[in-house]
Formats: structure tokens, C-alpha cells, sequence
């Protein structure tokens, strides 16, 4: 059964925090008429909460779009058989992170030919145009977090690819230009972020700037689109496959759409959307099922505005995961474990010395993560688990790691008779960004 609540203008799904459930009211209190839902998968983020849906009439929301414009799932079912996969799985995974770049500010820089590059180059919003060379630089890679490029066998043992990543630094400046043009500055500027529970950034969709907004969202959009496709172009390259179904989402985005008969522009931050007849990709965590869904309308379905989880829900924060870490000057050479603090790296320099590890003294200082608070998942346990599994992991940290998450079957359940499952995948290969391709000692 769904477990649903109402409350005025609220849809609530699933079991939450207070704090969560206020952001979203107040994000929907911010104009008359507004709805908003709350998916299972929800949990605090920046003004809106993350699964958290808000239907303005005639407002769109960029700080409810979020830093990363059309961030989204792609996935497509091979005409290959996973078990033909396996004995060779270790070195698929190692050319795929060998092959596609991986983690913050990553760049590729081999898609300037791309025909959405050429459409940022004339944007309709102009001051897109002047990110058209990190634009093209970053097409097709994937950054941090909890942004993947997956392998997954279905229940036939179809193999299939899973992406998840969204409009990398195009995105984020362009969301972060259009939350300083809100505050009168500039859209070069960086726009005041604020505090988590601020209240939602809206322009009237009418408006000019609102107007710029909608088309520069969607060139965003576009952006993160092709990214995946290029992502998963790869992938198939390596594995020598075809493709033969393709099911492809944003879930950091905003609609047009008709609801009970009125017209809204829909912002869904991490959230599906899941029409009658729609299917969604949707990935849980680096060890557990991802799903295919397909939304199957009804009541329950549309007061959800059609819309279901994008994944899991964090239930533990990444600090609290993986522990506190600071970037401090390190020594380069792989599983060295020097480090100084920058007060003592900037006292060698006064002395007139260069700071070096006195186990390296040939090896660069340079800045590294190191750990000051321990997490409270084991990771090398997490690794272990995984690989007695017969999954293939590169890269990857506690915060991914599925305790950090609750467990989709059961988030799942408060959207039954919304959704049904079409297909469950099962991962073989994981690749995110983490400690084995991002790693800063790499030699």
C-alpha cells in the first residue's frame, strides 16, 4: 500500500524528518495555488528538499532545479548476455575508468565537435556562450558523489549499461549565474547560496529573466543528456555491443505540465518523473538492485504529480560516513602518509626551505585528503563484501556505500500503485569517482 499523507497542499510519501518535510511546505507556501510532494526517497537539501516536488502556476524555481540542471539516469539493455561477460570483467572495468574521466572538475576535452557544444556557442542566453570551452571540455566525463557509470545483469541475464551524472560545471555555473542574477548581480558572480533551509529563489516564468531561465535550463539539460549518451556510447564501444532499449530520465529539472486541470511548471529535485506508461531508471546503492519502473497512473499516482524516487535516500550524512577529512600538503608517493599542516608546510617555506617528506625528499609536496575524524563504515570491509559478490568495484568511498542509504525495495513500497518494476538489474561493475581513479598519489 502507499503509504501517503496529506496535509493542505502536501503529498507526503514514505516516513520523514521534520526538517525535510518544512522545506518543502515551504517552498510550496512560497505562492498560492503551489503543490508540493514529498517521494520516499527524500532527505534535506539546499531550499528544497532532494525527492521533493513543488507545481508553481506561473513561478519557476532555479534554486529547486539545484546546481546540477538535468542531472538524470540513463540506462540501455545490451544484446549481450552477462555471463559472456564475466570471465573478461576485471579488464572491461579497468578500461573503463581508464576510458571516461572520473570526479570534480574532470575534463575530457575531445567532444568540441558535439552539436549541443555548438548550441551553447550561440545560446539564446548569451552569457551561456562564454562557458562553451569548459563546456566542451567536460562532455562525457562524470563527476563525484554518488554519480556512476554501472554494469548490471537483468533477471534473462541481459547485460546492460547504467549512467548517472548531470550537466557538470556548464550546469553548475549556470544555475549559480542565475541564482546572482536573482540577488542583482551579475551572472558571473556567485550567487549567495545562503543556508540549506533558505526559502525557494522564484522567477515568474513570464518575465524576461524567467523566460532566460527556461531556455537556459533546458540547453543545460540538453548538455547532460548528450553527456550520458556519449558516456554510454563508450561503454558499448568497449564491450563491443549493440544496443538494443534505451531508458533515459532527468531528475533535477522542471516541466510544463497540466495537473487537475490547471497548467504549472513542475520542479522535481531528485525526483522521476513517472507518467502512465513512463519508464525511469532508477539506481540504489554500489551493491544492491537498480530497477526499471513504469509508472501506471491512478489517484495515488496523480497526486504525486506522476512522480516517483530517483533512488535509495541518504539516511546517514557523508561526513558521518566516511569522516572528516581536510586537504592538507602530502607526499606524492602512493601509501607514503606523510603529511604536514599548512602552518607547518608555510614555516619550512619561511626558514627558506621547501617542505618535503623526509622518507621522499624527491617527492612534491602536494595537496591530499587526509582523514582528522574517523567514518562510521569500514570501507575496505565494504570492498571486501563486494568482491566476494562477484562485483567488479573501481573507485567509490564509505559516504557511497550502501549503509549510507536506505534500501530502495522498502522506499519503493510507498510508492506502490503508482510504479511497477519492469526489470531488476543487478550490478557486476561499479565505477565511480573515489580513492582508486581519483587518486592524487596516482603515479
Amino acid at each position: 500500500m502507499t503509504n501517503e499523507t496529506k496535509t493542505k497542499n502536501l503529498t507526503i510519501l514514505g516516513d520523514h524528518e521534520p526538517r525535510t518535510i518544512e522545506q518543502l511546505a515551504r517552498c510550496a507556501g512560497a505562492q498560492e495555488g503551489a503543490l508540493g510532494v514529498l517521494c520516499a526517497d527524500g532527505h534535506v537539501g539546499y531550499s528544497q528538499p532532494i525527492g521533493g516536488v513543488v507545481a508553481y502556476r506561473d513561478h519557476i524555481s532555479p534554486s529547486g532545479v539545484g546546481y546540477d540542471i538535468g542531472c538524470g539516469n540513463t540506462a540501455v539493455r545490451l544484446d549481450l548476455r552477462a555471463d559472456d561477460l564475466r570471465a573478461d570483467l576485471p579488464r572491461v572495468m579497468d578500461e573503463i575508468v581508464g576510458t571516461i574521466s572520473f570526479g570534480v572538475g574532470r575534463s575530457a576535452g575531445t567532444k568540441a565537435d558535439h552539436p549541443v557544444v555548438d548550441a551553447i556557442a550561440q545560446a539564446e542566453f548569451a552569457p551561456q556562450r562564454a562557458l562553451v570551452q569548459q563546456a566542451a571540455a567536460q562532455l562525457g566525463t562524470v563527476g563525484a558523489g554518488n554519480h556512476y557509470v554501472d554494469l548490471f545483469e537483468d533477471e534473462t541475464g541481459a547485460a546492460w549499461i547504467g549512467v548517472h551524472f548531470g550537466s557538470r560545471g556548464f550546469g553548475h555555473k549556470t544555475a549559480s549565474g542565475f541564482l546572482s542574477l536573482i540577488d542583482g548581480g551579475a551572472f558571473d558572480e556567485r550567487g549567495r547560496d545562503g543556508e540549506m533551509d533558505s526559502p525557494p529563489k522564484l522567477l515568474h516564468a513570464g518575465s524576461e529573466l524567467g523566460s532566460a531561465y527556461i531556455a537556459a535550463m533546458t540547453l543545460a539539460g540538453d548538455y547532460a543528456r548528450a553527456g550520458r549518451q556519449l558516456v554510454v556510447e563508450q561503454v558499448r564501444r568497449i564491450l563491443g555491443a549493440q544496443i538494443v532499449d534505451t531508458v533515459e530520465n532527468h531528475h533535477n529539472y522542471a516541466w510544463r505540465e497540466s495537473h487537475g486541470g490547471h497548467d504549472y511548471w513542475v520542479v522535481r529535485k531528485g525526483a522521476t518523473p513517472a507518467f502512465p506508461g513512463q519508464r525511469g531508471f532508477v539506481g540504489a546503492t554500489m551493491g544492491e538492485d537498480a530497477v526499471i519502473l513504469e509508472g501506471v497512473g491512478g489517484e495515488a499516482s496523480a497526486a504525486a504529480l506522476h512522480s516517483t524516487v530517483h533512488g535509495a535516500g541518504r539516511v546517514m550524512s557523508r561526513t558521518k560516513a566516511a569522516g572528516k577529512v581536510r586537504w592538507v600538503p602530502s607526499c606524492t608517493m602512493r601509501d607514503c602518509g606523510f603529511w604536514m599542516t599548512p602552518q607547518e608546510a608555510a614555516e619550512a617555506r619561511q626558514a627558506g626551505g621547501t617542505p618535503v617528506c623526509p622518507n621522499h625528499p624527491e617527492r612534491p609536496l602536494k595537496k591530499g585528503p587526509q582523514k582528522v575524524t574517523a567514518g562510521a563504515i569500514d570501507y575496505p570491509s565494504v570492498k571486501a563484501e563486494l568482491a566476494a559478490r562477484g562485483i567488479e568495484l573501481r573507485g567509490g568511498a564509505a559516504d557511497e556505500a550502501p549503509a549510507a542509504y536506505k534500501r530502495l525495495d522498502e522506499v519503493l513500497t510507498h510508492h506502490e500503485g503508482t510504479v511497477r518494476v519492469l526489470h531488476r538489474l543487478t550490478p557486476i561493475g561499479v565505477a565511480m569517482a573515489g580513492p582508486d581513479i581519483a587518486d592524487p598519489y596516482k603515479d
